[in-house]
């Protein structure tokens, strides 16, 4: 059962839609490339279409009642925003939920050092990375430093046309002969993914010249230009991202080529959509958040309590609180768990089964499971809620398709979906397919954002 490509259902208004919507998409993953930088654009977003602080709500005991909207975050980097209904929290509620966490490089406690005259900082992965792909590239550097006398500085490199960029080097191939003998898996050694930020010596002779020249120079541009030393490093979250912008892709300029779609993509998307559902009846949610591609874990994770904690807050100032409302409107609620899938490659056909292969440019993907190894680790959407969510879409007009995580024992991956689904709400895994998932650049077709934007919208209002 093949299903059509959404590009040929477009007119010239659907098609100035998906334009605008898409043009704003690419500057978003292009603005924000990290879950700090993702969390406060979505704050700012949210506040522009009338969202409130849940903290100030409940700082002044203020009643919440339908129409009302709130939003809280957990620790700068995880987003929950609701959008109170008609009807009874206890009844459940409609749930979109991504991450805004994306592999990359992260700067070690103790990052800098100097070896053959030039300063280097030393990185730790994040997510699942193919490490020969970030050697011989531009890079950017993006976080943050937290001084001990509270103050918090921002840092931003390699993005701007006057900014210089970093690089991790690579071996040069007339050396390479040993390690063009490796697998792929340990030609570069993850260990070494250093990343190159100076090259110029403090000249200073005589008893007073470091030892250090280069790391000495590097250590006054800091100084000077962030107001920081060596040791703020102890306190700092920087993370290493492809430095640039995201672009339009092909002739046609049909798709997008950037950093972090994986899984942003959703991500933009169930906030749009989000911020544009008005009145409701069932409550609209919102879930921005961070480790998902570490498991989950952690206080910004989906794991933590943070999102209980918020429904329970939400509920009390409803005028129905109480440990049982909450687990009713949990059990009651169903969930799209919004992340990518794996677009299918001709180039890699073998790694698919092309009769449940998500396709380019054919609107937003389910995977009714997920998991590897005869579904382990999966949440497996029971039929009645993949009949719902069928009637949902096609009475919205929404293209979308079905599909697996590569062949049967060959592919497989995880999301958020089973975390929600212990609460005992339907869930089921929906999103973008993408091409070259966890790459530097991702590709996704603009037919499938705009689709995702669409499904959303009509899954909130159902």
């Amino acid at each position: 059962m093949e299903r059509p490509c959404a590009w040929k259902s477009y007119d010239d208004n659907a098609r100035a839609e998906l334009d605008r919507l898409c043009e704003n998409y690419r500057q978003f993953i292009s603005e924000n490339k990290t879950e700090r930088e993702c969390a406060a654009a979505s704050v700012a977003l949210a506040e522009q279409a009338g969202y409130v602080d849940l903290a100030t709500c409940i700082a002044e005991g203020r009643a919440l009642k339908a129409g009302d909207k709130v939003y809280a975050v957990c620790h700068n980097k995880t987003v929950m925003l609701v959008n109170l209904g008609t009807e009874p929290l206890a009844d459940g509620m409609n749930i979109l939920g991504a991450h805004i966490d994306s592999p990359r490089l992260d700067l070690k406690q103790n990052p800098l050092y100097e070896a053959g005259d030039m300063a280097y900082l030393d990185t730790h992965y994040y997510g699942g990375i193919k490490g020969y792909q970030w050697v011989a590239t531009p890079l950017a550097l993006h976080g943050v430093v937290c001084k001990k006398d509270g103050a918090t500085v921002e840092v931003r490199v390699g993005e701007d046309a006057s900014d210089p960029v970093f690089c991790i080097s690579d071996l040069l191939v007339h050396l390479a002969s040993e390690q063009m003998k490796k697998p792929a898996s340990e030609a570069v050694d993850r260990e070494s993914l250093d990343v190159i930020v100076g090259g110029r010596p403090v000249v200073i002779e005589g008893e007073d010249a470091p030892k250090e020249p280069v790391k000495e120079m590097l250590l006054q541009i800091l100084s000077e230009k962030y107001g920081i030393d060596e040791e703020d490093f102890l306190s700092a979250e920087i993370e290493v991202v492809p430095a640039g912008a995201a672009r339009d892709m092909g002739f046609d300029r049909s798709m997008i080529l950037g950093y972090g779609q994986d899984d942003r993509v959703c991500a933009y998307t169930s906030l749009l959509a989000q911020l544009e559902v008005t009145d409701v009846k069932r409550t609209s949610v919102c879930l921005l958040v961070d480790k998902e591609e570490i498991g989950s874990v952690g206080a910004t994770g989906m794991e933590s309590r943070f999102f209980e904690n918020t429904g329970a807050e939400i509920m009390e100032l409803a005028g129905e609180g109480g440990t049982l409302s909450l687990r009713r409107a949990l059990a009651n609620s169903r969930m799209l768990s919004s992340d990518v899938s794996a677009g299918f490659d001709h180039a890699y056909a073998d790694r698919f089964e092309k009769k449940n292969a998500a396709f380019m440019g054919r609107g937003l993907c389910f995977n009714k499971f997920t998991g590897r190894g005869g579904k382990g680790g999966s949440n497996d959407a029971d039929a009645e809620y993949v009949a719902f969510v069928r009637r949902v879409m096609d009475d919205a007009g929404v293209a979308f398709q079905t599909c697996e995580l590569g062949r049967v024992d060959r592919g497989g991956g995880g999301t958020i979906a089973y975390i929600l689904a212990e609460y005992g709400m339907n869930v089921i895994d929906s999103g973008v397919a993408v091409l070259s998932m966890h790459s530097l650049w991702e590709a996704t077709s603009k037919a499938d954002v705009y689709e995702a934007y669409k499904g959303y919208k009509a899954f909130l209002n159902a």
